[in-house]
Parts: structure tokens; sequence; C-alpha cells
């Protein structure tokens, strides 16, 4: 009897502290904005990882806590259509938000750049690598037909993340704002199984970026922030 009130007990405690848990408030935009109760994705999980332990500790991978819901969930919903497939995500932002050098955006918690998934000459599924030499991947340029060295850009998966992080922000009542990807790249995105679907429902800019964007694609997240 007392094992079972103590359980009852337990049970009741953390449903109150998930209950009362402080949701992120996000203000301004990407380009001008900041984050309050900014939450950290987590460092791994069965199918992806973060891009390095050193930017995790500085405070590097901070999110709002309604996209970090649809970044866990998304990754939980590719392990189980493509267990094959591993993911690795970069930058984010800072707990409290605002100017996220050397980005131009990554401002209010609502800016998540990924790693393209890549394929070794197996043809296995494996993590870009990343490391303080190649500026944790970021330094990587891949030519025309998406290959760097002994790496091939995996379209097939990229496109699948992409489809599958729009698909659960809209189960999670937000939205997909937009993504960016290398315009040279674009096309062997469209030509997989999911190219009808991200023409007809996600955007992806044709105009170049600042930066190029082959290495990893960013995505905005719309959700209602303060003013």
């Amino acid at each position: 009897m007392k094992v079972k009130l103590a359980i009852t007990s337990l049970v009741f405690i953390y449903s109150s502290i998930n209950a009362f848990a402080v949701e992120s408030t996000c203000y301004g935009t990407t380009k001008n904005g900041r984050l309050v109760n900014g939450v950290q994705l987590p460092t791994k999980g069965k199918n992806f990882v973060s891009y390095g332990l050193i930017p995790v500790k500085a405070g590097r991978t901070y999110v709002h806590s309604k996209v970090k819901k649809v970044v866990v969930d998304a990754y939980a919903s590719l392990l189980k259509e493509h267990p094959e497939k591993v993911f690795k995500y970069a930058e984010t932002g800072f707990k409290q938000g605002g100017r996220f050098k050397p980005h131009k955006t990554h401002q209010n918690g609502l800016s998540i750049d990924f790693m393209v998934p890549v394929l070794d000459r197996k043809g296995k599924s494996v993590h870009l690598p990343t490391n303080p030499i190649n500026r944790y991947g970021y330094n990587i340029e891949f030519d025309k037909k998406g290959k760097y060295k002994n790496y091939k850009l995996d379209f097939d998966a990229l496109a699948a993340h992409i489809v599958t992080l729009h698909k659960t922000a809209g189960k999670n009542g937000i939205d997909l704002w937009r993504v960016i990807f290398d315009p040279q790249l674009q096309p062997y995105l469209y030509k997989t199984r999911y190219g009808n679907y991200i023409k007809n429902n996600i955007r992806i800019p044709k105009k170049k970026s600042w930066v190029r964007h082959d290495e990893h694609i960013h995505v905005d997240f719309r959700v209602k922030c303060k003013t």
C-alpha cells in the first residue's frame, strides 16, 4: 500500500512539474529579436547528434520550447521511417537570443542550422565530420553534384528531414517559414520522392544567400512572437 502511494505521489509531482513548465517567449524577428526561457536541444539521440561539445558548452544550441518539441519529435519520426539514417544539427542560438555572430539571424529562438546528411563510399549513412579545424563543418564545400572528399550528399534523407519537420511543425501548432539551401543543389532535392511535396508546401528561396548553404540547411520556424 505504501509503495503504491509513493508511486502515485511521484506521478503527481512529475505531472505537476510538466504542467507548470514555463514556455519560451520570442520577441521581434529572427534578424532583430530576443528569447526568454530558451531551452537547449539534447546533445544526442538514437539517430542524431549535435555538431560539437564545445559549441554546446558555449550555449550555442538554445531554441524556443515549441521548436525543440518539433525537432525532437521529427527525429523520432525519422527513426521509425528511416532507421538506417543518421542526422546532425548545428547552430541554433543563445538562451536569451540576441546577436549571434557570425549569423545575421538566429536571434529569437526560431532558427536552426542542420548539417546535411551524407553517405560514405559504401553508401552508408554517416555524420558529416564537424570539428574546430573545419569550423565545425561550416568550412566544408560540396561540389556541383553534392560531393565532398569521400562523402556524397544524401538528398533523399535531406528531403525526408525537411518534409518531416514541416509535418511535425503542423502537428504542434506552428509552421515552417522557410528553408535556405544552395540553389545550385536544389534540383537534386526536387528529384527525390519528396520533391512535389516540398515544391507545394515548403518555401525554399532560389535567390543566393550571403553564404552558400551547401554543407547545411538553415530552417526558420513560424511562431507568434511579441513585438
